[in-house]
């Protein structure tokens, strides 16, 4: 029995829960004592009671037993497999608020990974088929030769006779299969949905078998076009979505028949062949020489693809000549970095990012718009109905960086901060909410709002950079804003008298031409000499604390209230400049090349050890 010690919960016990979002892996999310327990069966903004699967050092996981309050979305899975299988995770969800999930795991992928503030992610293209689309199955073997999938979190074994997803070709082999394969312990069947062709792997000897194993290779087709495909070669699972894919991608390239298309991470040729009749040339790079065998069979009709075997990264740094277009469609892992730096160097006019992982795609776009490109739309398309996952198709263009900067801040402190770096820029001053929430802490707080105030001014400007910051006092886990009064400001200067505290900034910068944004907080401790009241009354009296976190300004020359500093001085003023500048960099400034840290801040930074 699993046992979580800490709050004496086990294994089959049963939780009441408020499911509250989706989880990366398609279940519900939910929080117990402060644990996340991700739920199957679940669906964000039911009620429900959940037996608890297993016990794991980050989460706990747990499956649906009874819905309370029940989402409009819920409906019945037709499979009866569903639950104790976790191959598919959304067979109890409409298809239309699948779709909606969908896009929503998108946008917050991109948010959340790359940094990226409203893209245009489109409406999810639903699949021709919902069910019985899949051309490719993976089986586990067990006891009497049986096949069928291992749950997720369970690791329970269960027999399958024929899978939904599966289309009729998959299913008509796994039942002349079912019961007769000791001899292994994994099992791959690939079925051509219109030219009935197929594949098992491995080679099985069992004279009980009615049919013929072990072929290297069998044929596919999408658009009319017949695909060999070997048996560790990549093809597309759902053919007719497949299908979608490829005019999707033609669209987006606008090719004119006069291009030369790259393909990278081009597999058996898919996208090579289907493109080739509206480009002049056809690049396509592919590392697994299974596939470029394929491939090269594939395309012996077509004479514009040259077919290079290698990886990708190593192929576009040794490339001469620059292509017209470029399509990128690489492995759930995404592009290495070397890669997208080779691509960034060529610059060519148009790329699409073809992705069935939104983390990794969102990680790569990041790099490519901190370069030359912008995002100019996103279309998802939905290639695995009834799961989580989810394809991406992403049209990227050229962006010329704008120098044009935007300080979201009222301060005077953070407008001659800016200033000293020689910078123009214009001031526009946020209107937001500054409330801090329950339970919040400094660091937390100063990120959201400096975001928010970024975030605010982003909203109404064509192009440039908005800079959003956030200062607040810490002492103890208690936060020090702005005071409300005058008796506010000798409180706080009263308590932080004689105090080692730290002073915690947080900063956004938005990128409005990409949508990108970096936020960050940093924190500087402040040891403040013990004031006398006659001082703390003084300082008050001039008005200099009103509009300062914690009612103090560390370079106040009439005060002078800080004994020492360690960290960033220009923190403590309201923004730091050294980050800052690091920000600008990353997000792909061009006007920042010449600004370091010795030019603007190692002058000011030397003042941080000792009375400033």
């Amino acid at each position: 029995m699993t046992t979580d010690t800490n709050t004496q919960i086990n294994r089959g016990d049963k939780l009441e829960l408020t499911l509250s979002a989706w989880g990366r892996l398609g279940e519900a999310l939910a929080y117990w004592n402060d644990r996340e327990v991700f739920v199957s069966g679940g669906i964000p903004g039911e009620e429900v009671v959940a037996e608890i699967v297993a016990i794991r050092r980050k989460y706990i996981a747990a499956k649906v037993v009874q819905v309370t309050k029940a989402s409009p979305a819920r409906i019945d899975a037709p499979c009866q497999y569903y639950g104790a299988c976790s191959g598919c995770q959304w067979q109890h969800v409409s298809y239309e608020a699948q779709l909606s999930a969908k896009q929503d795991r998108v946008i917050d992928s991109l948010f959340r990974v790359g940094g990226f503030i409203n893209p245009n992610v489109l409406p999810v293209l639903p699949s021709p088929d919902q069910l019985g689309y899949r051309n490719h199955a993976r089986f586990t073997i067990k006891e009497h030769g049986s096949l069928g999938f291992v749950n997720r979190e369970t690791h329970r074994f269960v027999k399958i006779d024929t899978c939904m997803l599966m289309h009729p070709g998959i299913n008509k082999l796994l039942g002349d299969l079912q019961g007769h394969c000791s001899e292994t312990t994994q099992l791959s069947i690939r079925a051509g949905e219109d030219t009935g062709d197929y594949l098992v792997q491995p080679t099985l000897k069992s004279t009980d078998i009615p049919i013929v194993t072990g072929q290297k290779h069998y044929r596919d087709s999408i658009q009319g076009v017949e695909f060999r495909v070997a048996s560790p070669s990549f093809f597309q699972v759902n053919n007719k979505q497949a299908s979608n894919m490829a005019l999707v991608v033609k669209d987006a390239l606008n090719l004119k028949g006069t291009e030369v298309l790259l393909d990278a991470y081009a597999g058996v040729g898919t996208f090579a062949i289907l493109l080739a009749p509206y480009a002049s040339k056809v690049i396509a790079i592919e590392e697994s020489s299974a596939a470029v065998a394929d491939a090269k069979v594939n395309a012996e009709n077509t004479h514009n693809v040259e077919f290079i075997l290698g990886k990708t990264e190593e192929v576009l740094g040794d490339l001469d000549s620059v292509p017209d277009a470029v399509v990128l469609d690489p492995p759930r892992a995404g592009c290495q970095s070397p890669a997208i730096d080779s691509l960034l160097r060529l610059y060519p006019e148009n790329v699409v990012y073809v992705s069935c992982d939104p983390d990794t795609l969102a990680r790569d776009l990041k790099m490519l718009c901190s370069g030359a490109y912008s995002i100019d739309s996103i279309q998802p398309l939905d290639m695995f109905p009834q799961t989580h996952h989810v394809e991406n198709i992403v049209i990227l263009k050229k962006t010329t960086k704008s120098s044009d900067i935007v300080l979201a801040s009222s301060s005077p402190r953070r407008r001659d901060l800016l200033r000293s770096l020689e910078l123009s820029f214009d001031i526009k001053s946020p209107d937001i909410d500054e409330t801090p929430m329950e339970q919040e802490s400094a660091e937390d707080m100063v990120k959201r709002l400096s975001f928010q105030k970024a975030l605010a001014i982003a909203g109404g400007v064509e192009s440039g950079y908005v800079i959003g910051a956030d200062s607040t006092v810490e002492l103890e886990g208690r936060s020090y804003g702005k005071p409300i009064d005058s008796e506010d400001a000798i409180r706080m200067l009263k308590e932080l008298s004689g105090t080692d505290h730290r002073v915690v900034t947080g900063v956004t910068v938005i990128e409005v031409d990409t949508g990108r944004y970096i936020t960050d907080a940093l924190k500087t401790s402040v040891s403040m000499r013990a004031l006398s009241d006659e001082e703390i009354r003084g300082s008050v009296d001039s008005g200099t604390p009103m509009d300062k976190a914690g009612a103090y300004a560390v370079q106040d020359s009439d005060l002078e209230p800080a004994s020492g500093i360690e960290g960033c001085y220009t923190n403590v003023i309201g923004l730091p400049l050294c980050r800052l500048i690091s920000m600008l960099d990353e997000l792909g400034s061009s006007f920042v090349s010449e600004i370091t840290r010795e030019s603007f801040c190692e002058s000011i930074c030397s003042n941080t050890q000792v009375s400033p």
